[in-house]
């Protein structure tokens, strides 16, 4: 089992850099898939970015793709979303997750952090 803390969230100006991290307990780290979801008010949740267990792939939804960088560091159990260039429309609760396969499908993940909020003004 999974326990999952993200941190690094807060509120910055379009066209600013955040780095979310998001902490990881247990052994298991290294065989899990990870990812990045975010919600926004009155928004489902929706999928930002996804990284393998041994970083050898990773994904991103359309909209983050040249902007957010999903890493991870298993030795330290924790996966990084590095954002650059924000907009006003990346404003959103953000929440890591651990996956048993590498997927994009919010079902497929069974592990959720408590999120940490981004709010980017214009």
């Amino acid at each position: 089992q999974a326990q999952l803390v993200e941190s690094g969230g807060g509120l910055v100006q379009a066209g600013d850099s955040l780095r979310l991290s998001c902490a990881a307990s247990g052994r298991s780290f290294g065989r899990y898939g990870m990812g990045w979801f975010r919600q926004a008010p009155g928004k489902e949740r929706e999928f930002v970015a996804s990284i393998s267990a041994g970083s050898m792939s990773t994904y991103y939804t359309d909209s983050v793709k040249g902007r957010f960088t999903i890493s991870r560091d298993n030795a330290k159990n924790t996966v990084y979303l590095q954002m650059n260039d924000l907009k006003p429309e990346d404003t959103a609760v953000y929440y890591c997750a651990a996956s048993t396969v590498y997927s994009s499908k919010r079902e497929e993940y069974r592990y959720w952090g408590q999120g940490t909020q981004v709010t980017v003004s214009s």
